[in-house]
């Protein structure tokens, strides 16, 4: 990838970050850890990878996303505001009680959802219909799903990932975001899934490992992904949660909290610093 190409990912993943610090301030709630670690890959797809159009949401040839941990919506929101799907001005009414923008995502009131999603473990099942679906219509578009690694502790997920493999669903890519922590901790102090990518390959996946950070490897596996035939891809990223924002970076506890007047400031004056220097290289 050029350094051009670079550019414009990073001010756009930092310009995700801040609506997702926008939004979580305003709502006085949320989950910006998870929302934070994701935005690169997030903003990756949204901008070089899949087949969207703003202007037609439902569109049917458009390629398919599932957030399958739902509770990381502000990152969702966020990437589909700018890309057009709705203005940005309504990420200010997150959680609000009459705003189409709920704690998890509602595909009948948001353009751009297409999976209600929020029961943790149950959005790769719903990918997965999603990607067989696509074959049995021998369509083109393709399915992507993005699942927590405190998530895949869920007994489903292992489950829908041998239906994927049986029904040789080359046309599904999930990612696991891989950043070792959940609510209460550190994953393997917890309920430890791992070794991750060795349990993917396993269950019949392709799989690649790389650093959710760095967009010439986020480039790279996906293209691999798109290459690979006969089998679903697992993307396995190590990221660092609160991505971006200095005091969040690796703290559990901001896994589900909203900053203060003072932590708000902070932060956003951290990203506008990051996107200055980057619009300025």
């Amino acid at each position: 990838m050029d350094a051009s190409a670079k550019k414009q990912l990073a001010a756009f993943a930092t310009r995700l970050r801040m609506n997702v610090i926008e939004s979580v301030y305003c709502a006085k709630s949320g989950h910006p850890g998870g929302s934070l670690s994701m935005a690169d890959t997030l903003a990756y797809l949204y901008t070089r990878e899949m087949r969207v159009d703003p202007a037609n949401p439902r569109w049917q040839e458009r390629d398919r996303f599932v957030l399958s941990k739902g509770h990381c919506a502000p990152a969702l929101y966020a990437v589909l505001a700018l890309k057009g799907f709705f203005p940005q001005e309504q990420l200010r009414t997150l959680r609000q009680i009459g705003s189409h923008l709920q704690g998890h995502p509602d595909m009948k009131g948001t353009p751009g959802v297409d999976m209600s999603s929020g029961s943790l473990g149950q959005g790769i099942s719903a990918a997965c219909g999603m990607a067989l679906t696509a074959k049995l219509d021998g369509a083109s578009w393709r399915t992507y799903a993005f699942l927590g690694d405190g998530e895949i502790e869920e007994g489903q997920v292992w489950e829908a990932s041998m239906f994927a493999a049986h029904k040789k669903l080359d046309n599904l890519c999930i990612i696991v975001d891989n950043n070792n922590l959940q609510i209460d901790g550190e994953l393997d102090q917890v309920n430890s899934p791992y070794p991750i990518p060795e349990k993917f390959a396993a269950f019949g996946f392709n799989v690649i490992v790389i650093d959710g950070h760095d967009y010439d490897q986020i480039e790279a596996a996906f293209e691999a992904a798109r290459r690979c035939k006969g089998k679903p891809t697992a993307i396995i990223q190590h990221s660092i949660k609160g991505k971006g924002v200095s005091f969040m970076e690796n703290k559990a506890s901001w896994h589900g909290a909203a900053p203060n007047q003072e932590q708000y400031e902070q932060a956003m004056a951290e990203l506008r610093a990051a996107l200055a220097a980057i619009e300025e290289g």
